[in-house]
């Protein structure tokens, strides 16, 4: 099916004056119309501060002290804390304080002390009441898994790092400043809200001894009559920001994984590496060349890494890099390893032995790892593995926990969210500030400010269009929001293959280009004529030109693959499912 353009500008008649008129005519009217104009101003007023206190009625106030809170050294353990002049309180000195700053619309400070027991979770719960046609979009752990939308009220429903509510009139979004030091979702019912702070160090309770631990800040934005609800959820996440953004410019080219899946060679890679420096034509920021996994495992395919990255360049493209931080060497000592239970069953910990890094001597093995690949020339590294490597778990097996219960990190004092973050803070410094960070399996509200861009979504597909339209067009629609804001968004590749037909990815090729994020490609042999060409080519342009294109979905209440992509006036409609349908297995 052809994309269809729909231009949605607006007609203007013009004003004639009618014939005859006189001038003491002409001012009759106009007194009388000046009255008109007054009862209709009014009446727009009246209208406008009806809209306005519709907005309200759905507007939670979270910026106030929550109603009851409980503590847990162990989900089977919970501790009802109960007020105090200083907080709430519970016993073995359990404290947990929530302090209201009234600046810039509000915050609210939640830190945790406990100098003896050994908190898992802390919840907080304001009661008040919800009104029961919200729709309610929520967030995901690390990349989404193709599950992000907009739903109706579900009590249970996980909703990390934030969540926003619209009823039609008015979009209001509630979170979590980014970098917290706790992995803290949301939960909704027509009771209330709770917000869960999970402070676990592994799967046990944090050993916090005589610090208070600033577990994390509440922000939350008021939406506007008639807001658009993208540019509401949008503002929210420039406001909920702790750290600058780290700007990154154009980020387009290729990687071979999605028709090579890691049978890649160095001569593979040059050669796609020419494709697209051809297709970028004079383009001033110029594309990358990516190397995903399989460079690694010591295949001579891949002789001499320093002298690729130097061919790429003499190709006039840019090396990048992929890397698994945390896997561990085959003999490597059991006392850096984390625990095998944060695993379901030892075939996998034993696939997926990794190091604890906690330990200082991961730490300096992890920051020569990322130096040996700087050292070798290549400006952008992609960070992948370390949130399943250290929780055992990916995002959509996590739920409400982000990892399995039983085990500890060699350093007990930090939760994981400080332990995730101090891994990635590592890393930068370790790279540069020259070079850009891509994270991939990684958490994007600690990464925030850290890393230039996030793959946001699980893998696309260079074998089943089906993964990439329900992966790739779900997490570019709705974590869109956080592009540019965040870091870059990169949704994932086009993968170009025999596979896949090319009205699909000449699709998701446009949109891609057209929503100004990340385009990187995956272009088999044998699949790239001058069809593709000229679509690549047209794709690279507008990309690389960094102009305020940045087209997000506009029908995103109706779907999970929204369909309507517009900027501005214009709007295009795209075809995701074709004559047969989704297809409902597991791909």
């Amino acid at each position: 099916m052809a994309i269809s353009d729909e231009d949605q500008g607006s007609s203007r008649g013009s004003r004639v004056a009618p014939p005859g008129v006189t001038r003491r005519g002409f001012l009759h009217g106009a007194v009388a119309s000046a009255a008109l104009v007054s009862a209709i101003g009014a009446g727009q007023a009246e209208t406008n501060r009806t809209a306005r206190r519709a907005a309200r009625s759905t507007f939670l106030d979270l910026m106030r002290e929550p109603d009851g809170v409980r503590a847990f050294a162990g989900l089977e353990q919970p501790m009802r804390l109960e007020r105090s002049a200083s907080g709430w309180q519970g016993a073995r000195r359990v404290t947990v304080t929530a302090s209201v700053a009234h600046e810039n619309g509000g915050t609210l400070k939640i830190q945790l002390a406990s100098p003896e027991l050994e908190v898992t979770h802390v919840h907080l719960r304001w009661n008040t009441a919800v009104a029961a046609n919200l729709k309610v979009l929520g967030d995901a752990w690390e990349r989404s898994y193709g599950d992000l939308g907009w739903r109706d009220l579900v009590p249970e429903r996980v909703m990390p790092w934030y969540f926003a509510t619209s009823d039609g009139t008015a979009c209001h979004v509630y979170g979590v400043m980014t970098a917290p030091r706790a992995l803290c979702f949301w939960q909704m019912d027509q009771e209330g809200i709770s917000l869960w702070l999970n402070v676990q160090n592994g799967g046990s309770g944090v050993v916090l001894g005589e610090r208070t631990l600033d577990c994390a800040t509440v922000v939350v934005r008021e939406g506007v009559a008639g807001e658009d609800s993208f540019e509401a959820v949008r503002a929210f996440c420039r406001k909920s920001c702790s750290r600058p953004v780290r700007p990154v410019g154009p980020l387009y080219g290729t990687n071979n994984w999605y028709y090579a899946y890691g049978r890649n060679t160095a001569a593979q890679i040059l050669r796609d590496t020419e494709l697209v420096a051809s297709l970028a034509g004079d383009a001033k920021t110029r594309p990358f060349s990516v190397i995903d996994m399989g460079w690694d495992a010591g295949a001579p395919a891949f002789p001499d890494m320093g002298e690729l990255a130097r061919e790429i360049k003499a190709k006039h493209a840019r090396p990048g890099i992929w890397m698994r931080p945390l896997k561990s060497a085959s003999d490597a000592a059991e006392s850096l390893l984390l625990p095998a239970k944060r695993f379901a069953d030892a075939k996998t910990a034993q696939e997926n032995a990794a190091y604890d890094p906690t330990l200082p001597e991961v730490q300096k093995l992890v920051t020569e790892r990322v130096q040996q690949l700087t050292g070798w020339g290549y400006e952008l590294v992609k960070h992948d593995f370390s949130t399943f490597d250290l929780l055992g778990q990916w995002g959509f097996e996590m739920g409400a926990s982000p990892t399995r219960a039983g085990w500890a990190l060699h350093d007990r004092s930090k939760t994981n969210a400080e332990v995730i973050a101090d891994l990635y803070a590592l890393i930068r410094q370790a790279a540069g500030k020259a070079t850009i960070i891509l994270g991939c399996n990684t958490i994007g509200h600690l990464a925030q400010g850290l890393f230039e861009a996030q793959r946001t979504g699980d893998d696309t597909s260079g074998r089943i269009w089906e993964r990439t339209r329900r992966m790739g067009i779900n997490t570019l629609a709705f974590r869109m929001p956080q592009h540019g804001v965040y870091f870059a968004q990169d949704a994932d590749c086009v993968g170009i293959t025999r596979d896949i037909p090319w009205e699909k990815n000449r699709q998701w090729l446009d949109v891609l280009a057209r929503s100004g994020t990340a385009l990187f490609l995956s272009p088999e042999p044998g699949s790239i004529g001058p069809e593709q060409k000229a679509a690549i080519a047209e794709a690279f342009a507008v990309t690389a030109a960094a102009v305020d294109v940045e087209a997000h979905a506009t029908d995103w209440f109706e779907s999970t693959t929204p369909q309507k992509w517009g900027h501005g006036a214009a709007e295009k409609t795209y075809d995701w499912c074709g004559a047969d349908g989704a297809y409902p297995f597991t791909v």
